[in-house]
């Protein structure tokens, strides 16, 4: 639920932190009753709490669906991803994987901690994927097997150009942005979204991760994963792992600089995309993503400490997007505020500091544009404590008890 000193540093983000975790209770506790179903729900919570948190809010046939969709791409992540599996036994898997998702006794050990068991017990999730409707399983079949051929391409292939980025990007996010239009039009609840402002929204949270994990990336064990594109990194630096240390500071805040500002190109494709879904549910559930992804470029923009440590929003103000996100007008407003807090950042001696500002104008004009800034609700307005700290220490511990509590129940 966050720190102690975060919530007595912002005590106005208390009141979203315990509903979020009351709703991630409640959550844990809608566990299906059949084997393969609460296999793969209780999967979903340990593999990526808020994300679950945000599936289950949609209507169950859906929702069944993108949790199926959900684990099919963190399995096909996860042979990717494991650096000890040699290539002529990984390419091949990545292949084929499409085809296992239909062999109820299919699977294939690797990964580590949960991921390992989702690898272990496949089985679940392919007992499941069995009983959706067909519309949904051919839309996760096409999108695994794509994906699959993709990744495998690049598991012999580095990223050396903007291109390649902007393909490898394509295949491991940008096609979970289609395959998630297709879901919603199965489901009659969206018209099916264009594939290029679909690949947009895949891209924009794609590389806001990548950015994100420069320094986990480079130091992966036994073998490094590299995802930013030689094409920008060979201009401040000769390898790109140089960029960590010190001497490379203020070279490695260029290059970093550079990736945010491409990233911010997919911005108002995105700002298009969730300006036209209809269903609620599912706006939140594409939006609550969205604002993360602008709140961690706005975050890790000119911060050395990307290459020192991990970067995130804190959890305080992760649980107040997940709250207050409902409308397009909330939406207006985050990018508005996020890109003016990247904006404030932006030094006139950065060698893309033009081309950053461009892009952070373009967002703030299609948010004021949109009409709907008056309506917005603001993330980062903080508030000034009202709160005694001993009364609020004391309100934790017995929130800390009382969800203890509940666990054991």
């Amino acid at each position: 639920m966050g720190s102690l000193a975060a919530i007595l540093k912002h005590p106005e983000d208390f009141y979203a932190l315990v509903k979020l975790k009351i709703a991630a209770v409640q959550a844990e506790k809608q566990i299906p009753p059949d084997p393969h179903w609460a296999f793969c729900y209780t999967m979903l919570h340990k593999v990526s709490r808020s994300f679950a948190l945000v599936i289950q809010q949609l209507r169950p046939e859906l929702r069944n669906a993108v949790c199926i969709f959900y684990l099919v791409l963190r399995a096909l992540d996860t042979v990717e991803d494991d650096t000890s599996i040699s290539s002529d036994i990984k390419v091949p898997i990545l292949e084929s994987f499409h085809q296992h998702i239909y062999e109820r006794n299919w699977h294939f050990s690797c990964g580590t901690k949960h991921y390992k068991v989702l690898m272990d017990q496949f089985h679940h999730v392919s007992t499941a994927f069995s009983e959706l409707g067909k519309s949904y399983q051919d839309a996760i079949e096409d999108i695994t097997k794509r994906m699959g051929a993709g990744m495998a391409k690049f598991i012999c292939k580095e990223v050396e150009t903007v291109d390649d980025y902007d393909e490898y990007c394509h295949y491991v996010a940008g096609l979970v942005g289609l395959g998630l239009s297709k879901l919603f039009h199965a489901s009659g609840l969206e018209e099916l979204a264009s594939d290029s402002l679909s690949n947009s929204m895949g891209l924009f949270l794609q590389k806001a991760n990548i950015i994100r994990d420069y320094l986990e990336d480079i130091n992966e064990i036994p073998k490094s994963r590299m995802f930013w594109p030689r094409q920008v990194w060979s201009k401040y630096a000769d390898k790109l792992e140089d960029l960590k240390y010190e001497e490379c500071s203020i070279k490695a805040v260029q290059c970093l600089n550079e990736l945010v500002t491409n990233a911010l190109t997919h911005v108002e494709d995105c700002l298009k995309y969730m300006s036209a879904l209809r269903d609620p549910v599912v706006f939140r559930f594409c939006a609550i993503p969205q604002i993360m992804a602008i709140g961690t470029l706005a975050l890790c923009y000119n911060n050395l400490e990307v290459f020192r440590g991990v970067v995130k929003m804190r959890r305080g103000l992760t649980a107040k997007v997940i709250d207050q996100t409902r409308t397009m007008a909330d939406v207006y407003g985050a990018f508005f505020d996020f890109s003016c807090t990247l904006k404030a950042k932006v030094d006139k001696n950065d060698p893309n500091a033009s081309q950053t500002l461009s892009q952070v104008e373009a967002i703030q004009k299609a948010c004021r544009d949109s009409g709907l800034l008056n309506k917005k609700r603001s993330y980062l307005v903080e508030s000034k404590p009202t709160y005694n700290s001993a009364l609020i220490i004391i309100i934790f511990v017995l929130l800390a008890v009382f969800f203890a509590f509940l666990s054991t129940k």
